[in-house]
């Protein structure tokens, strides 16, 4: 989830209130917010095969 906080743009998980990162742009946050996303479903992917 991206959040406006004091002019900026906040990656914040949507569970947990977590910051991943502040950006001065949407565009950073969406790209840094893609990067959690991966992670989050390859780790998942992981536990699953072992």
């Amino acid at each position: 989830m991206i959040k406006k906080i004091r002019g900026k743009y906040t990656v914040l998980s949507e569970t947990t209130g977590r910051k991943f990162g502040t950006y001065k742009t949407t565009a950073r946050a969406k790209k840094r917010l893609k990067q959690v996303e991966f992670f989050k479903h390859l780790s998942k992917n992981k536990r699953r095969k072992v």
